[in-house]
């Protein structure tokens, strides 16, 4: 493995800032939870298994930085933070589950100090299992990848979008070390085009061959045979298996239907979020028109237009071939599935 996004350093989160690749490489220094909710809004750390670890942090920030003379004093502070960070990125269950369980570490301890120790330490708990459950993800994976094959992936579920490793192209990377002869095909990913700047980048840097295209090809490539499957992440699964991902994720699973190639997600079961029969009760987070109207800090829309600008969609469960997690493989019915993994 040979990115690792994030990092905890004496008493600082340190990130990459994912806004600034593939250009440079700038290391952000934070050392509380405002700053940790300004990078998850922004997009300096994203994916949702990362800004669940990057939350987590959030938490143990906010614990360290506190004032409070005593533990309930604290445990308000926590509470407080846990709002503010939950409610960056609406959509991805990871982020509510970190958080909450950083949260609830603190609150189990019998101390002030021991409680900032305790949320220290879930946060680096979470951390370390996010990149070992991605690593065994990417195991269960291999099963679905022929000796040879092209990989067609989605915004970017790399390494970057992780504590490392990571989910789509950890699985990749297991077959890439298993030796098969492996080739990906990344959608750009408008509009924030994470397929290019993130996933074409981390790839390149580990030596995976890859092609980018644009979004709109994703289709004619599905109808000429081009891709042996394809293989995105997920920022929430719901009880029977709908799944939320970056937006035009759907059209490419009902492509892939259409032409007889298999569309599996790759996703921690922190993403897997049972209290929702349905997609139809995920919140879809809408973000700042100027990512659609302008490009690079240029606009490229006249002043005047009306945006709409869905980070998500929602792919139905029946174009899903298989779920994989860090604990097994999910096939149709979902429902029992989820549940027996999760339990």
């Amino acid at each position: 493995m040979t990115i690792e996004p994030i990092a905890w350093d004496s008493d600082r989160l340190r990130l990459l800032d994912q806004t600034r690749l593939p250009v440079e490489e700038v290391w952000l220094e934070l050392t509380n939870h405002h700053e940790v909710a300004e990078a998850i809004t922004s997009m300096r750390v994203r994916g949702a298994p990362a800004i669940g670890v990057a939350g987590a942090y959030g938490i143990a920030l906010a614990a360290l930085s506190s004032a409070a003379s005593d533990l309930d004093a604290l445990i308000a502070d926590l509470r407080s933070a846990a709002g503010q960070l939950i409610a960056t990125r609406p959509t991805g269950a990871n982020l509510s589950w970190a958080v909450k369980r950083t949260l609830a570490a603190a609150q189990a301890a019998d101390g002030l100090e021991e409680a900032r120790r305790a949320a220290l330490n879930e946060a680096l708990l979470i951390q370390r299992e996010d990149i070992e459950g991605n690593r065994a993800l990417g195991q269960y994976g291999l099963e679905l990848v022929p000796e040879r094959a092209t990989v067609l992936t989605h915004c970017n579920a790399g390494a970057l979008a992780t504590a490392g490793y990571g989910t789509a192209l950890g699985i990749v990377r297991a077959a890439v070390e298993a030796g098969r002869q492996i080739n990906v095909v990344v959608t750009e990913t408008r509009p924030l085009s994470q397929g290019a700047r993130l996933t074409a980048w981390e790839l390149l840097r580990d030596g995976i061959a890859c092609r980018l295209i644009v979004d709109s090809a994703a289709g004619s490539l599905l109808q000429q045979g081009d891709a042996d499957l394809v293989v995105v992440g997920a920022d929430r699964i719901a009880a029977n298996g709908d799944t939320a991902n970056k937006i035009g994720t759907y059209p490419i699973a009902v492509l892939a239907r259409e032409h007889g190639v298999p569309f599996y997600v790759a996703a921690p079961t922190s993403t897997i979020d049972m209290s929702l029969r349905s997609g139809d009760g995920i919140v879809i987070e809408e973000r700042p028109a100027d990512e659609v109207s302008s490009s690079a800090g240029r606009r490229i829309a006249p002043e005047d237009v009306q945006v709409s600008n869905p980070a998500f969609d929602v792919t139905p469960h029946d174009l899903i071939a298989a779920i994989i997690t860090e604990r097994g493989i999910a096939r149709q019915p979902f429902v029992d599935a989820l549940r027996n993994l999760t339990r």
